[in-house]
């Protein structure tokens, strides 16, 4: 049996280890356009901090690939699949042939319509190469480094520059920073925290134009507010790589459809990860991307496997401050929660309330509690005899 994967991401990854121990006499093979093995995207505020190398950001050695008998093809595009023949093509014109394919080609970055968004020294984030670029160009200004977006990612982006040296300005379309993460009265505690290291921030604000002669010098706001700069990182949310579904036929939503085996509607391909939406949902996370490829590999392999979903929840550190987010953070104040916040310790933690059962919570600042926490999300623990402990933050009982 030929297995095919294109895009060696976690979900890539993970799909070509479960093939090879559920079959150990197949063929393996993982395509990537990246010229790097699996590494950690996570980590790239990192790099950008100088805090961890190359080599240190890469999950899996060579040696692993050779172990496990997964023959990896780096800097590979892929342009083309041909369902019928059972082959892709690359952008070179080389079959590859398979019995069974997964594309697990993840998701890329999106940029607004800004003007100028085009100018030198403005940047996304998503691989080692982005990271490496902003690097050297930080490296090379006087470190005005402003960002259009407030979430994980930005933020993160920003906190290793700042740490290499640089000034940090925050543009931010919503009203309050990590908007998937956090609610108002939280995301306040964190932005005081992150404006105490020396961060500013624009938020509800629209960004309409770059200026500049050549390169990047200054963002204008919708209200005219022009905010002086020497580069800037566009990171406001990702857009699914559906290239290679173009006129496949595969029904395409907010992602590639799959069902619970990680299955196209195409014969013998499979999807998962960031391409993909399952059951109505698009996860755009780590763990999601990695229990589809666990599970795509074991079906691909002939086993069976059914994923049913993954309980949203983000395990962060922003500017170095523990961030903890699961389930429904009831961000509008519709639900029943419990809160206990410490605004001089920018601390916040909340449990979302909801049938007698807790939905989602929030911990900032102290996630000392996040697996018990997480663990009655996920079991959907009655809670209905210990309200009055939850009350005073007592998780004795759950």
């Amino acid at each position: 049996m030929e297995h095919l994967i294109i895009g060696n991401g976690v979900a890539g990854t993970t799909a070509a280890f479960e093939i090879r121990k559920t079959d150990p006499a197949a063929s393996v093979r993982i395509v990537t356009q990246e010229p790097y093995p699996f590494y950690s995207r996570i980590r790239l505020p990192e790099f950008l901090a100088n805090g961890i190398d190359e080599q240190g950001l890469v999950i899996k050695k060579p040696a692993w690939y050779e172990d496990n008998r997964i023959f990896l093809s780096l800097n590979t595009n892929v342009a083309s699949i041909d369902p019928a023949a059972k082959v892709a093509k690359t952008s070179e014109g080389e079959p590859l042939p398979y019995d069974r394919l997964l594309v697990a080609t993840g998701a890329r970055c999106f940029v607004p319509p800004v003007t100028g968004a085009d100018r030198q020294g403005v940047f996304t984030l998503r691989g080692l190469e982005d990271a490496k670029k902003i690097r050297d160009y930080a490296k090379n200004s006087t470190g005005r480094v402003l960002l259009i977006g407030g979430g994980v990612l930005g933020l993160e982006a920003g906190y290793g520059l700042m740490r290499s040296g640089c000034r940090i300005t925050v543009v931010e379309f919503f009203p309050r920073l990590l908007p998937r993460q956090l609610d108002e009265q939280g995301a306040k505690i964190l932005q005081r925290k992150m404006e105490s290291m020396g961060f500013t921030f624009h938020l509800g604000a629209r960004s309409m134009q770059i200026s500049g002669r050549e390169a990047a010098e200054a963002l204008v706001l919708e209200d005219s507010t022009r905010i002086e700069c020497d580069m800037i990182i566009i990171s406001a949310g990702i857009r699914t790589n559906l290239d290679l579904f173009d006129k496949l036929g595969a029904t395409i939503e907010k992602g590639v459809v799959v069902n619970d085996k990680m299955e196209t509607g195409l014969p013998d391909i499979y999807a998962a990860g960031d391409l993909v939406q399952h059951r109505g949902i698009s996860y755009g996370i780590w763990p999601a991307a990695e229990q589809q490829g666990k599970t795509a590999g074991i079906n691909m392999a002939g086993g069976k496997s059914e994923y049913t979903g993954t309980v949203i929840s983000n395990t962060l550190k922003v500017a170095g401050i523990d961030v903890f987010s699961a389930g429904d953070i009831d961000a509008d104040g519709k639900k029943e929660s419990v809160i206990a916040a410490d605004k001089d310790k920018f601390v916040y933690k909340k449990l979302v309330l909801d049938n007698d059962r807790i939905a989602g919570a929030i911990l900032l600042g102290d996630i000392a509690d996040r697996q018990k926490v997480m663990k009655a999300i996920e079991d959907a623990i009655d809670i209905s005899l210990i309200k009055e402990k939850l009350a005073t933050w007592d998780l004795s009982s759950l």
